[in-house]
C-alpha cells in the first residue's frame, strides 16, 4: 500500500516538472527567470525607445520622417483608445494602450522575422517572448489590474454593483467573466504566435528555402492582428468597467451636449 501510495506521489511530481520547450534560466535572488525572453524583451523594448526618441527629440512644423511615422503611430493607437474608451476619458488610458499595443506588436514581430536560430544559446533558443505562457500571463493579469483600477477609481466600490445587475442570479456568471477575460487574452495570444512558430520552423526542415517565405509572410500579418486584438479587447474592458460616467455627464450638464452638437453641426 505504501509503495502504490509514493510511486502515485512520484509520478505527481514527474508530472509538475514537465515544462514546454528548453529554457536559459537566470537566477535572480531566489527568484527563476527565463533568460531568452528578458533578452528578447530588452531588445524590443530598446528598439521601441529608440523609434520614439527617433520620431519626437526634434518636431518641426513641417513633420520630418520620423515625427511623420510617430504621428502616424499615435493616431492610430488614439483610434483604437477613443473607439474603446470614449472621447471623455480615452487620454489618461492612451499611455497604457499604447505601451501594451507597441511592446506585444514588437515582441511578435521580432519571432515572426529574425533569424533567431543562427543565434545559440547554452539551453532553450530566442525567438517571441510572446511564445511563453508567463509572458502573455502577465500581461493579462496586467490588464485585468488596469480595468479593475479604472471602474474603482470612478465609481469607488459601487463599481462591484455591477456582479448582481441587472438581477443577483446573474453574481456567479459575472464573477466568472471576470476569471476568463485574463484567460482568453492570455491564451489566445499564447497559442497563436506559439503556432506561427512551430508551423514555420517544421517548414524550413521540411522545404528550406521558398515554402516558409509565405508563411512568414502571413506570420507577419498574424502578428498584427494579435497584437491589435489584445490592445483593442484591453481597452474595451476598460472602457466597459467606466461605462455610465460620460452619459451621466451629458445628463447633468444637457446644455454643454446641446452646444457641442450645435458646434459641430455650424462646422459642417
Amino acid at each position: 500500500m505504501n509503495i502504490g501510495q509514493n510511486m502515485r506521489f512520484n509520478s505527481i511530481l514527474f508530472l509538475s516538472d514537465i515544462e514546454v520547450g528548453k529554457h536559459l534560466y537566470w537566477e535572480f535572488f531566489g527568484i527563476t527567470f527565463h533568460g531568452q525572453v528578458l533578452i528578447v524583451s530588452s531588445l524590443v523594448l530598446l528598439l521601441i525607445f529608440s523609434f520614439s526618441f527617433w520620431g519626437t527629440y526634434n518636431k518641426h512644423l513641417i513633420p520630418t520622417t520620423g515625427q511623420n511615422f510617430m504621428e502616424l503611430v499615435i493616431l492610430f493607437i488614439k483610434d483604437i483608445a477613443v473607439n474603446q474608451i470614449g472621447s471623455h476619458y480615452y487620454k489618461r488610458w492612451l499611455p497604457f494602450v499604447g505601451n501594451l499595443f507597441l511592446f506585444i506588436f514588437g515582441c511578435n514581430l521580432a519571432g515572426a522575422l529574425l533569424p533567431w536560430k543562427l543565434v545559440k544559446l547554452p539551453e532553450g533558443e530566442l525567438g517571441a517572448p510572446t511564445n511563453d505562457i508567463n509572458t502573455t500571463v502577465a500581461l493579462a493579469l496586467l490588464t485585468s489590474f488596469m480595468y479593475f483600477y479604472a471602474g474603482i477609481s470612478k465609481k469607488g466600490f459601487g463599481y462591484f454593483k455591477r456582479y448582481i445587475e441587472p438581477t443577483p442570479l446573474l453574481l456567479p456568471i459575472n464573477i466568472l467573466e471576470d476569471f476568463t477575460k485574463p484567460l482568453s487574452l492570455s491564451f489566445r495570444l499564447f497559442g497563436n504566435i506559439l503556432a506561427d512558430e512551430l508551423t514555420v520552423s517544421v517548414l524550413v526542415l521540411l522545404v528550406p528555402l521558398v515554402a516558409p517565405l509565405p508563411v512568414m509572410a502571413l506570420g507577419v500579418f498574424a502578428s498584427s492582428i494579435q497584437a491589435l486584438i489584445f490592445s483593442t479587447l484591453a481597452a474595451a474592458y476598460i472602457g466597459e468597467s467606466i461605462e455610465g460616467e460620460e452619459e451621466e455627464e451629458n445628463f447633468q450638464n444637457p446644455e454643454m451636449s446641446d452646444s457641442s452638437k450645435n458646434m459641430n453641426l455650424t462646422s459642417i
